[in-house]
C-alpha cells in the first residue's frame, strides 16, 4: 500500500495536463491507465478523425481542381498508404506529446492496470492499494450506443471502429446528426461512399446557431450528403446486400439500406464498473459525474474532469478542467474555475464551423438585452477566391455596450479564424473594436470585421478593403 500527493485515474489528454500542472507546483503524481498513453483524443479521436478529414479534404480539393481549370488526377485513394499515414502520425504525437514529455517530467509515474475505487480515498490496481487525500478522476468517455431492436445481431461502426476501415464502403448509414456524424459523414462521402444522415431532431447540431446549421447542411446537400431529419430509428437489421434502418420520418414509415451502419449518437461516459460509489461519488441519470464549479465531486477529496463530466467533450476544455481541478487541490479557497464562454470549439467539417461564447439563446437566457447580425460568407472577398462560398458568420453582442457576447462562423479555415474571435471574448472587444480592426485583404478572417462593421452598416455598399 502506498500514498500519493496526487492520483489520477486515466492518461488522456485532460489526465496529463493536471499531471503536468501538480508537478510543476512540486507534488508527485501517479497516473493509472489500462490502455494506452494519452487516452481517446490521441490514440482513436481528434488526431486519427482529423488526418483522415484532411485527406479527403486533399483530395475533394483534388477533384474539384478540374473547375478551376488546373487538371486533376483520375486515380482513386491509395488507402493502405493513407492508413499508414495516419498511424505514423498518431505514433509521432503519442511519442513526442506523452512518453518523451513523461521521461522529461520527474515525479510523475504511470502504473499500468485498471483502477476501481474500494473505499473514499482508496484506488485498487491489480493487487496493488493506492490510497490519496487528493485524487482526479480523468477517465474519459466511449462511443454511446443506445438500444435499437436488431442491432444486437446487425454489425455497425463507431467513431472508434469508423477509423480502424481497411476498405472504404460503397455507402453508409449514419444514425446521429451530432459533431461524429457531420465530420465523419462528410469524410466517407468526399472518399467515395454514398452517405446518408438520419438525424432524430428537426436539424443537425441542435447545440449550434441555427444559421451556421442552415448553411452547413446546405454545403454537405450540395456535395451529394442525403440528410434526413425527423427520423426516428425503429429497427436494424442485415440481409446479403447490407444494413437495412427502419425508421418513422415525419411520422411516416420508411426504409434505408447501405452497406454499412455507423452509429454515431454522442459519447458516453467511461464511469461504470470502477467503484464509483464505494467512494461516494454521485453521478447524473446518464452517468456522468456530478460537479462543481471547482470540479469537486460530491466525495471530499476527489475530483473530476474531462469527457468524464460532459459539458464541452473537447480536449483542450478536458485539459483546461483538469488544472482547475488540480489548483483548486493545491490551494483550497482559491475559487478556481473554468470559464467555457471563452473558450474556442471547432467542428471539422467543410466548411468548418468554429464557436465561442454565448449562443443568442443562451445570452437572453443570462439576461443580456442582445443586438445581433449574421451575414453569409459570400460577403466575404476570400470565400470567392477560394471557391468556398458556403457558410455564415454571426455575432451576439450586448446592445447597451456593444461589448461582444458571442461570435459563430461556419466558414472555409473556420478553426482557425475562431482563434481571433476567442480573443476578442476574452479581451472583452466591442463590436466597433472588430470593426475598426484593419485585417489581411483578402482572407476569411475579415469576416469578422464585416460582421461587426454590418451592425451599423450596410455591407455590400462597401467597395474592397473601404473603412
Amino acid at each position: 500500500m502506498s500514498t500519493e500527493e496526487i492520483l489520477i485515474v486515466g492518461s488522456g489528454s485532460t489526465a496529463f495536463a493536471a499531471a503536468l500542472r501538480a508537478q510543476a507546483l512540486g507534488l508527485t503524481v501517479k497516473m493509472i491507465e489500462k490502455s494506452v498513453l494519452g487516452g481517446t483524443c490521441i490514440n482513436w479521436g481528434c488526431i486519427p478523425s482529423k488526418t483522415f478529414i484532411h485527406g479527403a479534404f486533399v483530395r475533394h480539393t483534388a477533384l474539384t481542381g478540374a473547375e478551376l481549370g488546373m487538371g486533376t488526377a483520375t486515380d482513386g485513394p491509395r488507402l493502405s498508404r493513407f492508413f499508414a499515414h495516419k498511424e505514423q502520425v498518431v505514433a509521432h504525437l503519442r511519442q513526442t506529446k506523452y512518453l518523451d514529455v513523461l521521461k522529461k517530467t520527474p515525479g510523475v509515474e504511470v502504473i499500468k492496470g485498471t483502477a476501481r475505487f474500494i473505499a473514499p480515498g482508496a484506488v485498487q490496481v491489480e493487487e496493488q492499494v493506492i490510497r490519496s487525500s487528493r485524487i482526479l478522476v480523468a477517465v474519459g468517455g466511449h462511443p454511446r450506443i443506445i438500444p435499437i431492436p436488431g442491432l444486437d445481431t446487425t454489425p455497425y461502426l463507431t467513431s472508434r471502429s469508423a477509423l480502424l476501415l481497411k476498405a472504404i464502403p460503397r455507402s453508409l448509414i449514419i444514425i446521429g446528426g451530432g459533431v461524429i456524424a457531420v465530420e465523419l459523414g462528410q469524410m466517407y462521402l468526399r472518399m467515395g461512399s454514398r452517405v446518408t444522415i438520419l438525424e432524430h431532431g428537426p436539424r443537425l447540431l441542435p447545440m449550434v446557431e441555427p444559421e451556421l446549421v442552415t448553411a452547413l447542411e446546405e454545403a454537405l446537400s450540395a456535395e451529394g450528403m442525403e440528410i434526413v431529419v425527423n427520423a426516428s430509428t425503429c429497427a436494424v437489421s442485415q440481409d446479403g446486400t447490407g444494413t437495412i434502418v427502419d425508421a418513422e420520418v415525419d411520422g411516416k414509415p420508411q426504409q434505408f439500406r447501405a452497406e454499412r451502419l455507423l452509429m454515431a449518437v454522442g459519447t458516453a461516459p467511461a464511469t461504470a464498473g470502477i467503484g464509483l460509489e464505494k467512494a461516494g461519488i454521485e453521478l447524473d441519470s446518464k452517468g456522468f459525474i456530478r460537479v462543481d464549479h471547482e470540479m469537486r465531486t460530491t466525495a471530499p477529496g476527489i475530483w473530476a474532469a474531462g469527457d468524464a463530466v460532459g459539458g464541452m467533450m473537447i480536449a483542450t476544455v478536458g485539459a483546461r478542467e483538469g488544472i482547475v481541478a488540480v489548483d483548486n487541490m493545491v490551494n483550497p479557497g482559491c475559487g478556481c474555475r473554468v470559464d467555457y464562454h471563452k473558450i474556442p470549439m471547432a467542428i471539422f467539417t467543410d466548411p468548418e464551423v468554429g464557436i465561442v461564447g454565448y449562443t443568442e439563446a443562451e445570452a437572453r437566457k443570462a439576461g443580456f438585452q442582445v443586438t445581433v447580425n449574421t451575414i453569409p460568407a459570400a460577403a466575404i472577398p476570400k470565400s470567392h477566391v477560394t471557391g468556398d462560398t458556403h457558410g455564415a458568420v454571426k455575432m451576439v453582442a450586448d446592445s447597451a455596450s456593444g461589448r461582444l457576447l458571442g461570435i459563430h462562423l461556419c466558414c472555409h479555415r473556420g478553426a482557425d479564424v475562431i482563434n481571433e474571435a476567442a480573443l476578442a471574448i476574452q479581451c472583452k472587444l466591442t463590436i466597433d473594436d472588430l470593426a475598426g480592426m484593419l485585417h489581411v485583404y483578402p482572407s476569411m478572417a475579415e469576416g469578422l470585421r464585416l460582421c461587426a462593421q454590418g451592425f451599423s452598416r450596410d455591407i455590400s455598399r462597401l467597395s474592397c478593403c473601404a473603412e
